[in-house]
């Protein structure tokens, strides 16, 4: 049994302090490098000049960067060739094999149960565990023969392999379920919006309103809540109240994200104009450009919950215009057009406002017409989502799958040179 610094060369290489300002590479951060081992590359260079301090391992091809803050996570992989200098970040160690273990079964070692569960252990800080690179050298490693360790890799690159395309399936299939529902709500909720040649005027991609359905902005069927203002300094030494409030991050689209919601104390006045009511539409102010005005039903899910500033309350008048129905138009092709294209756009985030969403167009066909679309699409989307489910279920077994196999062959549980992993996928078909 060896000590992993005594087979391997750990963060040989770095950047110095002097490197020239204009030195350009690629740089890999922490969030580059997932559990399947993988790597991705950044698709513009950076300059010394330009990079965070961060930016200092040198790392090269065939070497083994393992992630040693929040360990688990398993950010482990093989840097790979590029044509491109590549740097990675001080949160991950380098490991350069040695003339006693090929690369690649150090790879798949330090992909294996053992290796995790001792990183893990031995991490410290609650939040964002840590290891020094140091204790990572200390841990202790059975090496088989070289000729072995070479059989195991040769073994896990075609096993692994195999498993990786199943997941891209999976991956796949997610995508294109996401994209049935996007078409099938938008075709059933606003007939012919797949197949009608563009128009002119403001919204050149919907077809024509007609009688029963027509075109009707926001302001005038709904009332529109302005949530509260977070401020420090406001004083809440009089009548005040602790309430918990919705931040953008809780509303997303066609759900609410609750795990995690914040309370603020704020003046009784203040909270009673910020209060949410049951079959309020939220609608979000800014984020990514795609996500602008996503809508979500609000259906009393906390009691007395505030909502923040850049969360909008649509109050639609009840005998008009269902909540429902209005949630469910945001996400159209119509709703994704209209705030892509009224949003205002900056280099990272995009936003709108109220006008805008108060401008926001509806086809408007009677209340008891948008109840019989809303129990169809629900049925629908239902439906899509136990495939999701199914899918997402597969694609989690196919993982654990493959941890497990990396472990049993690197660990020596079973003869490489006459097993077959097929097994570990038995029954989950491509």
């Amino acid at each position: 049994m060896y000590r992993i610094k005594d087979v391997v060369h750990i963060n040989r290489k770095a950047l110095p302090e002097d490197t020239d300002p204009s030195f350009r590479f690629r740089y890999i951060d922490i969030s580059a490098v997932n559990s399947f081992g993988k790597v991705a590359i950044p698709t513009e260079d950076t300059t010394f000049a330009n990079s965070p301090s961060r930016a200092r391992r040198l790392a090269p091809a065939g070497s083994v960067a393992v992630s040693t803050v929040r360990t688990y996570l398993r950010a482990v992989a093989t840097v790979p060739a590029t044509s491109e200098p590549l740097v990675f970040s001080t949160g991950f160690a380098v490991l350069e094999a040695g003339p006693q273990i090929d690369s690649r079964f150090l790879a798949y070692y330090c992909q294996s149960q053992p290796f995790i569960d001792d990183v893990v252990a031995r991490s410290t800080g609650v939040s964002y565990p840590a290891i020094n690179p140091s204790e990572i050298g200390n841990l202790r490693v059975t090496l088989p023969s070289l000729e072995e360790q070479r059989r195991v890799a040769d073994f896990l690159d075609t096993e692994t392999a195999r498993i990786d395309e199943l997941v891209r399936n999976r991956s796949k299939q997610a995508t294109l379920l996401a994209e049935r529902d996007f078409a099938s709500l938008s075709e059933a909720l606003i007939p012919g919006i797949l197949t009608a040649s563009s128009g002119e005027g403001l919204y050149p991609w919907l077809p024509a309103p007609s009688d029963d359905r027509p075109l009707v902005r926001l302001g005038y069927i709904c009332q529109l809540q302005n949530g509260l203002t977070v401020d420090g300094k406001r004083d809440v030494t009089g009548d005040a109240v602790t309430r918990p409030y919705l931040r953008v991050a809780n509303v997303q689209s066609g759900r609410l994200e609750l795990d995690s919601v914040s309370e603020i104390t704020v003046p009784r006045a203040v909270a009673q104009r910020a209060t949410l009511r049951v079959g309020d539409v939220l609608m979000t102010e800014g984020g990514d450009l795609d996500k602008l005005g996503r809508g979500t039903v609000w259906n009393g899910e906390l009691p007395d919950c505030l909502h923040q500033n850049h969360v909008f309350a649509l109050r639609p008048d009840e005998t008009i215009l269902d909540g429902r129905y209005l949630a469910l138009m945001t996400r159209t092709v119509h709703g994704r057009c209209y705030f892509e294209s009224t949003g205002s756009k900056t280099t990272n985030l995009a936003s709108t406002n109220s006008s805008k969403i108060l401008g926001f167009p509806i086809p408007l066909p009677s209340l008891n017409s948008q109840r019989e679309l809303i129990s169809r699409v629900h049925k629908d989307l239902q439906a899509t989502s136990r495939l999701r489910a199914m899918v997402e279920r597969q694609a989690a077994l196919l993982a654990e799958r493959r941890q497990a196999l990396i472990t049993a062959a690197v660990t020596g549980q079973f003869d490489v040179s006459t097993a077959s992993g097929r097994n570990v996928t038995e029954g989950v078909s491509a």
